[in-house]
């Protein structure tokens, strides 16, 4: 019934007597709960493959030999199925040669030291909301000797007035594209060719954070060989949007691609066979990356039916950000406490088996709650009557979840 959670749900007995569990204990509660819901939801707008079994996993690999010849033989350190993987990633980019890295970290802080030897510069120009500066504990200067220097830390994407009057020199600069901790925004294509420029201007090169570039032809409006040749280098994942088993690319000139492959090895990052990711990338590459670009469409059906819904069903101030989104992912923003709404998501879906919000949501300041919505393939099957509806569903459980909480 709404409204009336067990002491479990709320944390308020811990079965030993004290009458309370740690807060640590009581999100972890949420998040096995959250995680039930989602993986129990007949409705949801996309299905994340962190979120699945291992047997759901494994079904990525169906009908791989259509993508590798089978018969060959397993990789070894970086030959056979992942160097296949490596020229297709090449051709896509438009770029002379791709390197396999185990993770996204890794490949950026080897492209990014390659460059600082060729400059003579450790300095490395970014956005304080970059994934090195937010995510990395400090990586680029703890490991790899580079120096970061932020040109912006506003929520939005750097101009190339900042980049041209950045006070320190620099030897590269580095663009998220899209910058995800600021909405999954994307400059517009004349801005993105203005900054490139202003780092050319000061014979900097230019490194494109590119984890998500797939999904950017879209608001770009060009392919992804034209978005990648603007960069001297760029980084791509293979399971933030294709659904990989993980693993990244770097590609670039062949000289540099070549060095990063002994950095790689220095690293640790020269596995000894990687044919699982490799044969799921490819698996991506065929399968997802042509159907991003409907994703990205019907992202913008979801966006304006969810702040429809939300007005229409009297949430007093609700906030779709990007409005119009950039690429399959944004973010929304509610005038509640984190914990009501992360309640009231996870009562929807175990109530209704539809869950519109799937992801956590966080608390960047008093009163706010914030979360991520992505709509993948499940989602094309939610037309904006669903989605308007699903909102009033969430919002008649936000006042249930406030007085349980």
């Amino acid at each position: 019934m709404i409204g009336s959670m067990s002491d479990d749900e709320t944390g308020r007995n811990d079965g030993g007597g004290t009458g309370r569990v740690t807060e640590e204990e009581r999100r972890r509660r949420l998040r096995a709960r959250r995680t039930a819901a989602h993986r129990g939801a007949r409705r949801v707008l996309a299905r994340p493959a962190f979120v699945a079994s291992l047997r759901e996993r494994l079904a990525v690999l169906d009908g791989a030999g259509e993508l590798y010849d089978l018969d060959e033989p397993a990789d070894m350190y970086g030959n056979g199925v992942v160097a296949a993987l490596e020229e297709r990633v090449a051709a896509l980019l438009g770029k002379e040669a791709a390197a396999f890295f185990p993770t996204g970290t890794m490949a950026q802080q080897v492209a990014l030291r390659c460059w600082a030897g060729r400059t003579g510069s450790p300095v490395v120009a970014l956005h304080g909301l970059a994934h090195p500066e937010v995510h990395e504990r400090d990586a680029f200067s703890q490991v790899s000797g580079l120096r970061p220097v932020r040109v912006t830390s506003a929520p939005r994407q750097p101009t190339a007035e900042e980049v041209r009057d950045l006070e320190e020199p620099f030897g590269t600069l580095m663009l998220e594209l899209p910058l995800r901790d600021a909405g999954y925004l994307l400059p517009a294509w004349e801005e993105l060719t203005g900054v490139v420029a202003a780092a050319r201007e000061r014979d900097a090169v230019v490194h494109f954070d590119g984890a998500r570039l797939w999904e950017t032809t879209t608001h770009f409006g060009r392919p992804l060989d034209e978005i990648a040749e603007l960069a001297d280098s760029v980084y791509v994942s293979f399971y933030k949007s294709l659904d990989g088993f993980g693993g990244a690319a770097l590609a670039g000139p062949r000289a540099l691609v070549e060095e990063a492959r002994s950095w790689r090895h220095r690293y640790g990052g020269m596995v000894f066979q990687q044919f699982p990711a490799a044969l799921a990338a490819l698996a991506g590459l065929e399968r997802e990356l042509p159907r991003l670009p409907s994703y990205v469409a019907h992202a913008r059906v979801v966006a304006e039916a969810l702040r429809e819904g939300l007005a229409a069903a009297g949430v007093p101030w609700a906030r779709v950000h990007p409005e119009v989104p950039h690429t399959h992912e944004f973010q929304v923003w509610l005038p509640y406490d984190a914990d009501t709404v992360t309640e009231a998501a996870i009562r929807q879906g175990e109530e209704t088996g539809t869950l519109l919000f799937t992801r956590p949501w966080d608390s960047p300041g008093p009163g706010l709650a914030l979360t991520e919505v992505q709509v993948g393939a499940a989602g094309l099957e939610w037309s904006a009557d669903d989605v308007r509806a699903a909102a009033a569903e969430f919002t008649a459980r936000l006042g249930a979840a406030a007085v349980g909480s």
